[in-house]
């Protein structure tokens, strides 16, 4: 079964993806293009051109999922673009990432911050 946990690195490419690709396609995509290792466990998010459809490519250490949402009206209108961070993707936490997957804006959620360690003093 698919979990997406708080500890995940989850990666959303912020240029459309052509959708007749696969599982094979969209690993080549993950290490050619964002230079990424789709074999550690990080998650891609990627869009369609018309904003209508999501892919969700995810390795469990057994083998790949591939998960599609397509929506029945509407669009998903929040999507980053490479300007905004001058990468080809954008990295977001796994309640952000529900946000988006309800066609929300993951940018505005609010969380409490990453539980840090803290540090002994004196």
């Amino acid at each position: 079964m698919l979990q997406v946990t708080p500890q995940m690195k989850i990666l959303v490419a912020t240029q459309p993806v052509d959708f007749r690709k696969g599982i094979d396609g969209l690993v080549r995509l993950c290490k050619q293009t964002l230079q990424e290792d789709p074999f550690e466990g990080t998650m891609f998010v990627f869009r369609n051109r018309r904003g209508t459809a999501l892919k969700a490519l995810v390795y469990d250490g057994q083998g790949f999922w591939l998960c599609q949402k397509r929506l029945s009206e509407g669009r998903f209108h929040w999507w980053p673009t490479a300007g905004e961070s001058d990468s080809l993707a954008q990295s977001l936490a796994a309640h952000q990432l529900q946000v988006l997957f309800s066609a929300g804006d993951p940018g505005r959620t609010r969380a409490a911050p990453d539980w840090r360690p803290l540090r002994k003093t004196g």
